[in-house]
């Protein structure tokens, strides 16, 4: 195994790793909540694993259904020919959704899901020959890496090399009762050139784990409809339970146009990627004009192995027992949280659903690239605990099947590393 991490050292590029530091640690098996090490160290995953595992690793279920999958059909193309576990997966998936949810397009992952959506909402308007050019996008969001998501995401150090290469958004403040008024002023002077507005309902993942409530993000949403702006909502990170309830979607009162799924979609199995959207937006590109096609494709589109990951994946999620998992994550969260209120390293303290955060005070300025990031990862890597800090914010985002006394390990080593 040693040889072949220097083989991978030697041609891969491991994202976000400080390539002179740091040493990829070789994983040889996962098992529900832990990840195995060839050393023999078993590690809790506290990230599913950048937020996709969200049974945990090696679930049954999945595997028996991508084997059963495997055996019958592993791929076809998705231009003029179609498969059952598509058009299951798209019944079942509607059925969860808002009502207006009515179509879907598949792709490859969470940026192709927005790269999508955002072509939806530019050619809707072209297509009905009103194009509108401008996009609203949230500050301190995060939509994925390739150009039109790196456009409508937080710029800074990751995107400053492709800086005049992204489209120009108009980037608005995160919803508050303070701030509303004034975000609603800047909208309504752009509002006749602007074709979208792209968000990260409730929490700000990459961002920081920043949270926003589903009232003011209603009330902006309504402001926008009203308007005549398309809703774009990245439920990439947040879908499939993360906040409490099945999407971000159940605790608005307003219903998006467009919604962008992965991570969690196949249970962290293999990589998916799920725009949806209305009928309306679709009867906008059912057309005999061949140029009014969304023209938009990849050669794995709606794999049947990823459809039928994604249909296991959702038979676990709706099940008694896993709903009562993200209950009892919940109720463990928020007794902790009463714990971090009080103690003096420790900031902003919040959590949604199955997701915990805070800032780990010290006199240098919160964000992405504090130093002590490189500090805290390592110190919960000793612990056996896999967390990887977003600068000094330190966030649990555990897979569901995670076992209570895990969960008490893990808040006892959280406050001895503080302690330190």
């Amino acid at each position: 195994m040693r040889q072949l991490i220097e083989r991978d050292l030697a041609v891969n590029w491991h994202p976000y790793s400080q390539m002179k530091l740091s040493q990829p640690i070789p994983i040889i098996k996962g098992e529900g909540a832990y990840l195995f090490s060839e050393d023999g160290q078993k590690y809790l995953d506290m990230v599913s694993s950048w937020w996709v595992s969200i049974h945990g690793h090696a679930n049954s279920t999945i595997a028996r259904a991508v084997f059963n999958q495997l055996n019958t059909l592993e791929q076809v193309i998705f231009a003029g020919f179609t498969h059952e576990p598509a058009i299951l997966l798209s019944e079942r998936l509607l059925n969860l959704l808002p009502g207006n949810q009515q179509k879907v397009f598949y792709s490859d992952n969470g940026s192709t899901a927005v790269e999508v959506a955002l072509k939806m909402c530019l050619q809707f308007g072209h297509n009905q020959g009103r194009a509108k050019h401008k996009i609203l996008a949230f500050k301190e969001g995060y939509h994925g890496d390739t150009f039109g998501a790196m456009s409508v995401s937080e710029r800074g150090q990751w995107t400053a090399p492709f800086s005049e290469k992204l489209f120009d958004v108009i980037f608005i403040d995160p919803p508050t009762s303070l701030n509303l008024e004034q975000t609603k002023a800047l909208i309504r002077e752009h509002a006749a050139e602007t074709a979208c507005l792209i968000y990260e309902p409730l929490i700000q993942g990459a961002g920081g784990m920043l949270m926003h409530s589903a009232e003011d993000l209603s009330d902006l949403m309504a402001f926008c409809r009203s308007l005549g702006i398309l809703l774009i909502q990245d439920e990439v990170f947040v879908g499939f339970g993360r906040t409490g309830t099945l999407f971000a979607a159940d605790q608005l009162s307003i219903a998006p146009d467009v919604m962008c799924f992965s991570k969690g979609l196949t249970g962290g199995t293999m990589a998916m990627g799920i725009t949806t959207c209305t009928d309306e937006i679709y009867q906008a590109f059912y057309s005999d004009e061949k140029q009014k096609a969304l023209f938009h494709g990849h050669s794995f589109t709606a794999s049947p192995i990823g459809c039928a990951a994604a249909l296991a994946s959702l038979e676990i999620l709706l099940s008694a027992d896993c709903q009562q998992q993200l209950d009892s994550i919940h109720k463990k969260h928020l007794a902790f949280l009463g714990k971090l209120m009080l103690h003096p390293k420790i900031q902003q303290p919040r959590l949604m659903g199955t997701v915990l955060a805070f800032e780990y005070h010290t006199a240098e300025q919160d964000g992405y690239f504090h130093s002590r990031q490189e500090f805290l990862y390592q110190e919960f890597l000793k612990r056996n605990i896999i967390m990887r800090p977003l600068g000094n914010t330190i966030y649990l985002v555990p897979p569901y099947c995670i076992k209570e006394e895990e969960l008490e390990y893990v808040y006892d080593m959280i406050l001895e590393v503080l302690d330190r």
